[in-house]
């Protein structure tokens, strides 16, 4: 029998994926950097020394030269220490970033950046 875990965060991403690539705006660039899952200690010593950064965002965006992040938890979820410290340090940088606990603030987010054409009726 297999197990499935529930990820209510995995679940957020993919309906913000959808609505991103069925919605953005002309010119907009988006992706996971997938920096979470299990590593061995190998594989994580070799992914920090090619750069890999803990906290980064889930959904990196780029558009018209400006760069936003976008951080989705689950209703409850709580940002890392890790977390805290890679937004501050983007924002520092001039990205624009958001923690969205849940899919309607994500979209909301997403729509109040410009990034997706047309509005979700509330």
């Amino acid at each position: 029998m297999t197990v499935r875990r529930r990820n209510p965060e995995a679940q957020i991403q993919r309906a913000v994926m959808a609505h991103i690539r069925a919605r953005g705006v002309p010119g907009l660039f988006a992706f996971h950097p997938a920096n979470g899952g299990w590593r061995s200690k190998i594989e994580a010593a070799i992914l920090k020394g090619q750069g890999v950064v803990p906290g980064v965002p889930d959904v990196i965006l780029i558009h018209d030269g400006r760069t936003y992040g976008l951080e989705i938890k689950a209703p409850g979820g709580r940002i890392s220490e890790n977390q805290i410290a890679a937004h501050s340090a983007m924002t520092q940088a001039g990205a624009y970033v958001c923690v969205a606990e849940g899919l309607d603030r994500a979209i909301a987010a997403l729509e109040a950046w410009g990034l997706l054409r047309g509005r979700i009726a509330a």
